[in-house]
């Protein structure tokens, strides 16, 4: 960890608060670091926005793949005031950065009330037995779909 890294986190925590104290969310921030310059922040924004998926670390991959004009975020750091969530690791990884720094931990977030262990519970659980019902549908024709990608010639594989 250098100081830089120091730098980079601090500057995610400021985010954190900010965003809380603007009453935008709840107190996370992020922020996206390539060849030492930042490229995208965010904090979280769910309450402000009415979307659940506005987490401190989606909104600045979004802003950082907009900055950088591409989808992945190769050889970029992620700084995060707190342990990425599931859905927000699910992102991370989907975004292939470096490496990822992080602040708070996930039972850090469970003691002021963000509690996401139930999310990793129910992910190991066969289907008919998480707490929302799913069921699978229409196969057949979903995978026509699926079979059209797998042919398609001019696709942009990620």
């Amino acid at each position: 960890m250098t100081e830089n890294d120091k730098k980079f986190m601090r500057r995610a925590i400021e985010l954190s608060r900010q965003g809380m104290s603007s009453n935008q969310g709840g107190p996370f921030g992020a922020v996206i670091v390539k060849d030492g310059k930042i490229i995208g922040e965010g904090n979280n924004q769910v309450t402000s926005t009415n979307d659940p998926t506005a987490h401190a670390e989606v909104v600045a991959i979004r802003n950082a793949c907009k900055t950088l004009n591409t989808f992945q975020l190769d050889g970029c750091v992620v700084y995060t005031s707190c342990e990425p969530c599931p859905m927000c690791l699910g992102a991370i990884y989907w975004a292939r950065p470096a490496k990822i720094f992080y602040g708070c931990d996930k039972n850090d977030a469970a003691a002021i009330g963000f509690d996401d262990d139930f999310i990793y519970k129910e992910i190991s659980l066969e289907m008919d037995k998480r707490m929302i019902p799913t069921a699978q549908m229409l196969q057949n024709e979903a995978n026509e779909v699926f079979n059209e990608w797998a042919s398609k010639s001019d696709r942009t594989d990620y």
